[in-house]
């Protein structure tokens, strides 16, 4: 199904409040997501209302052959 930009703005903005209230709530001490680097518009909606990008962590996978091999 097809949804415009506008709609999916709002439909994200709200989960997002939902689950920020959740946290709030549960006197959690913050609020994380992942976005990944590329994707502009995301961030800046984001950032648009006041989530900063966290530069301190970075993440790792095993995937494929690398995560059979570890086993």
């Amino acid at each position: 199904m097809l949804v415009n930009q506008k709609k999916k703005r709002c439909a994200g903005k709200a989960l997002l409040k939902y689950l920020a209230q959740k946290a709030v709530e549960e006197n959690c001490g913050r609020f994380e997501w992942s976005c990944l680097d590329w994707n502009t518009p995301s961030r800046e909606f984001y950032e648009s209302f006041g989530a900063v990008a966290k530069t301190e962590w970075i993440g790792y996978r095993l995937e494929g052959e690398s995560l059979k091999k570890f086993i």
